[in-house]
């Protein structure tokens, strides 16, 4: 790599200066091959890195010296010859010693590669001259060295921070980074990529890659370090690479198509999206001319805010290095760009043409020469009014309050020239293209960035699109903006929106789960679980449904839950309301038959006073069942379980009251048994009652302590809010239902028991079988009610209550009415002792 250093502005008018000039006669030790100088009283220096080539390795078996001199190769050497230079009197190369009082060199603008920057910082920062960057930020590891350092690019972490929002903004979570540079690229894996990866970015690899001049001649060893990271790259399934570089980054991407015919695997068809951060500009090296640039069509970089400069085009274009003599690199380029030599002074002819000088620089493709104002350029153009500026401020400072103009030379050229970084760091304004130039605390140019989209054409030629902005002082949901719309992506895309992930986003209804040994952006989909939706895709976590809304049959989205409850306006209520009132109208006709027939043998027998009772309380358990239908109200909540409960005991004693008495009366007959004074009222009222009044009291204690209410079940049923009655106290209500239950299984096993007796008493077989119905109908109704949900259970406890109702009724009184209604001639005494009913 060659440098070259130009002393470009004369700042002020020359004047001939009465310092004795010593007579130096030790000359240089070897010359600049670039170099282009005017001469001034102040001079704005630059040293540059413009050229690349390739030397041999040293190998020590040829002395190196010389090649080394003469190709200028180790980057090094050239900068500290050309920083040295500037503390030398011109055409003295003697450091350190100036033999007359022009040439002050006041400030120096290197680039564009960051080693040009740290380099001459070693060197010039001794002697506290003002250094200018318009490349990549170098890594200093002496804050002196950076004390005197103007960066003319934006804090390099806000590009960073904005290639974050561009990578958040496109869902690209799987990456791969490069990084051309060591000892930036070590500082970016440090402290940016952590950044990245708590924004959910995920790394597929991360390649550095050594510097291109470190590489032999042939390219052999360059070519062969590109081709195991070019296997890595295509290797990899993540569509996007950003490369941390600098100038040389496109010359490194053109190298992959020399790599990409040489392993058979067209760049093409993989399809990455370049992502190049830093100061990149189009450059070549010199066996790339006649490559192809497709691999840049569709890239992004990140630039500058730069505007237009007026002229610009017009100043390149009357460039003629026949007439420009004293520039000492343009004819370099010139015999590059146009594939053509100046003849020597020697006479010696080489092959090809000769230039001419009258080339035409906008013949030239894009990829050799482009016509526009670059990035680079530009902050040249800055720097240099900057530097301006600030000599004219700390002029202004220095002369004010003073009465002699006449004395402004003079009081100028006794400051020290190191006084002018406080200046440079203060300076602020408006260049001639509207753009505003200023920087921060910490030296850096305050400007936001563009996004650029390169074009690429098949006659080599491209264009940088501006499709975007990042401004790093806006709120974080401004600091990106960019029109997708305007956006050219790589030919393998096919113009659609390229996608970069481990694996494909979990669609709606499915949660992110992760894999072992896996980075976190690759993972499994994994279906909600039930109740539970993702509404997006890629989430983390599935979301819980609220209690009045229930998750889709895809998981997707929560859908309000209908209010339902067993009601007279649907089948299943009005069919249970129907059944209810019939059983009542059967049992209130039960009823007038024995009252109509009271005085009949058959009734008389059968204790009138229990049978009304057990009637009546059969009538009231039917109707009671229309209270568990409509919706649940305060009073209906309390009357519910409460009077099927009580009226249930009633039933329940006098049938038990009724087994009783058979069993009782058949003692009775026996010989000298005390058992007769029980047969009748006297042992039914206490037994009824003392049943009903345990059933009552522990109904008042339930709702004393705890009674029901009504409520919303909100999770029994997916899909429906179900309005119930809250039972209140668990524990009073199945102790009422125990008690009904032990009252049953008492009269049951007494009619068992009672179920042989002799003809005259077979009321007693027909409780048995009553008492059988009843039970096996609650006895299946506990783990029915219990697998049943919402309105359902409801329905089962109606169903249950006129099942047992009408078991009853029809065991125990439908053989009685036949024989009323029906055969009345057997209701006679004598036919009722001598029958078996």
């Amino acid at each position: 790599m060659v440098l070259f250093m130009a002393l470009a502005l004369m700042l002020l008018p020359q004047e001939v200066c009465a310092v004795p000039v010593a007579q130096c006669n030790i000359s240089d030790p070897f010359a600049e091959n670039h170099m282009y100088y005017q001469p001034g009283d102040f001079i704005i220096a630059s040293i540059i890195s413009q050229i690349y080539r390739f030397s041999n390795p040293v190998n020590f078996e040829r002395h190196p010296s010389r090649e080394l001199l003469d190709l200028v190769q180790f980057m090094a050497s050239g900068t500290y010859l050309a920083s040295l230079e500037l503390l030398s009197t011109r055409g003295r190369f003697i450091p350190n010693y100036k033999c007359d009082c022009q040439d002050n060199t006041v400030a120096v603008i290197g680039g564009p590669n960051s080693d040009v920057c740290l380099l001459m910082a070693n060197i010039l920062s001794i002697y506290k001259i003002p250094q200018l960057r318009y490349g990549s930020a170098p890594v200093m590891n002496d804050q002196t060295q950076g004390a005197f350092f103007q960066q003319m690019f934006p804090n390099w972490y806000h590009q960073y921070m904005g290639i974050l929002q561009l990578l958040l903004f496109f869902k690209w979570t799987w990456i791969g980074v490069v990084c051309l540079h060591a000892d930036s690229g070590e500082r970016i894996v440090e402290t940016v990529l952590p950044k990245f990866s708590q924004s959910g970015i995920c790394f597929a690899f991360i390649e550095f890659f050594r510097n291109l001049t470190r590489f032999s001649a042939d390219g052999g060893e360059m070519l062969e370090y590109v081709m195991e990271m070019f296997k890595v790259i295509m290797r990899s399934t993540a569509n996007v690479v950003v490369i941390h570089g600098e100038i040389q980054t496109i010359a490194f991407l053109r190298m992959f198509l020399q790599i990409s015919e040489i392993e058979d695997t067209p760049v093409k068809t993989k399809g990455d999206v370049w992502i190049m951060m830093g100061r990149i500009e189009f450059t070549s090296l010199s066996f790339q001319r006649h490559f192809d640039i497709d691999i840049i069509h569709g890239a992004i970089s990140i630039a500058v805010q730069s505007n237009k400069v007026q002229g610009f085009q017009k100043f390149i274009q009357m460039r003629n290095p026949a007439l420009e003599k004293e520039d000492g690199f343009i004819k370099v380029f010139w015999e590059e760009a146009f594939n053509c030599y100046f003849p020597n002074s020697e006479g010696d002819e080489l092959d090809g043409e000769i230039c001419t000088g009258d080339e035409k620089l906008e013949t030239l493709p894009g990829s050799v020469f482009e016509m526009s104002m670059t990035g680079h350029s530009y902050s040249i153009y800055n720097a240099v009014y900057a530097v301006a500026h600030a000599l004219q401020s700390m002029q202004l400072s220095k002369l004010k309050n003073r009465a002699m103009v006449e004395r402004r030379r003079e009081n100028l050229l006794k400051q020290q020239l190191w006084q002018l970084q406080h200046y440079l760091q203060r300076v602020s304004f408006n260049n001639s293209a509207g753009g505003e130039v200023s920087f921060d605390q910490n030296g850096n140019l305050v400007a936001g960035f563009d996004i650029i989209n390169w074009v690429t054409f098949p006659n080599k030629s491209f264009v940088k699109v501006k499709v975007g902005h990042i401004d790093p002082i806006s709120s974080k949901d401004k600091k990106l903006n960019i029109s997708v719309d305007a956006m050219v992506w790589p030919s393998a895309f096919n113009q659609a929106q390229p996608l970069s992930l481990c694996n494909d986003f979990c669609q709606l209804g499915y949660v992110k789960a992760k894999k072992e040994g896996e980075p976190f952006c690759c993972y499994d989909c994994l279906l909600c679980p039930k109740g539970k939706i993702s509404n997006q895709t890629d989430m983390d976590n599935c979301l819980q449904c609220p209690e009045d809304k229930y998750a889709s049959f895809n998981q997707v989205l929560c859908i309000p839950k209908t209010v339902n409850f067993l009601s007279y306006g649907e089948p299943l209520g009005i069919s249970l309301a129907i059944i209810a009132v019939f059983f009542s109208s059967i049992t209130a006709l039960v009823i007038w038959v024995f009252i109509k027939h009271k005085d009949t043998p058959i009734v008389k027998a059968n204790n009138r006073s229990l049978t009304y009772t057990l009637l009546i309380s059969l009538l009231l358990s039917f109707l009671c069942a229309l209270l568990f239908i409509g919706g649940p109200e305060k009073m209906t909540c309390l009357l519910r379980q409460t009077a099927f409960s009580i009226i249930y005991s009633v039933a329940i004693s006098c049938i038990l009251a009724k087994t009783l008495i058979v069993v009782l009366a058949f003692m009775a007959t026996k010989p000298g048994s005390n058992m007769r004074k029980w047969v009748g009222q006297r042992l039914a009222i206490p037994v009824v009652l003392s049943c009903f009044l345990i059933q009552t009291t522990l109904c008042i204690v339930w709702l004393a302590t705890s009674p029901p209410s009504p409520d919303f079940d909100m999770h029994s049923v997916a899909e429906e809010i179900v309005l119930e009655c809250n039972e209140g106290s668990v524990i009073m209500f199945y102790s009422i239902l125990g008690y009904l239950g032990f009252l049953a299984l008492v009269s049951f096993m007494l009619a068992f028991l009672a179920r042989k007796l002799p003809d005259s008493f077979n009321e007693a077989k027909f409780i048995t079988f009553s008492m059988l119905v009843f039970c096996s109908v609650w006895i299946s109704f506990v783990p029915t009610y219990l697998s049943t949900k919402g309105k359902y259970m409801v329905a089962v406890e109606i169903f249950s209550n006129l099942a047992s109702s009408a078991g009853l009724l029809g065991c125990i009184f439908s053989p009685k009415c036949y024989i009323i209604l029906l055969k009345p001639e057997l209701n006679n005494r004598e036919q009722l002792v001598i029958r078996k009913i």
